[in-house]
């Protein structure tokens, strides 16, 4: 049988994370996924990939891992998705905390949708136009190290931070 899931940008002046994701579960959705955008430049050069002038609810989005924590206190069964993390604008270490601690207080309901973002000009904003790649493979590589012991984190090709122990995750 088909799933069904919901994604909104939860903004300020929309339905509120906790509220959204209680109505979700009570109807039966299986998931619910909240995208990122830490801010939107003024100054901005990089058109919107929609064709059309920026949508409102660009300049307005909560951060999705706080709304996410919120949804996860208050469900018991709904899944809880990033539809996508700019892992671009995020230190890696903290990311793979803040996902590994959704994933343990949410009872292991995460889903994690990842992507490097389209806007030129909020990625340097995070002075992080390059780095895409060796951020995701230390996020990943931080998360498969869960037994709270020692370990170095690396890409494939070399360490990109010292031996760690970091719990839950």
């Amino acid at each position: 049988m088909a799933e069904f899931g919901i994604s909104m940008f939860p903004t300020d002046y929309a339905i509120q994370p906790v509220e959204l994701a209680l109505a979700a579960e009570e109807r039966g959705f299986e998931s619910m996924f909240f995208p990122e955008h830490t801010h939107i430049p003024a100054s901005r050069k990089t058109p919107f990939p929609g064709g059309t002038e920026l949508p409102k609810e660009y300049w307005h989005t909560h951060d999705p891992f706080v709304a996410l924590g919120a949804a996860a206190a208050v469900t018991k069964k709904l899944k809880l998705g990033t539809g996508v993390c700019l892992v671009i604008e995020r230190d890696p270490i903290t990311l793979a905390k803040e996902v590994a601690s959704l994933d343990m207080i949410s009872g292991g309901r995460v889903i994690f949708g990842i992507g490097a973002g389209w806007n030129v000009e909020e990625m340097e904003d995070h002075g992080r136009c390059s780095r895409v790649d060796r951020r995701f493979c230390s996020a990943r590589s931080r998360q498969k190290h869960t037994s709270g012991s020692p370990s170095t984190a690396t890409d494939g090709c070399r360490s990109i931070f010292q031996d760690t122990i970091s719990a839950p995750g």
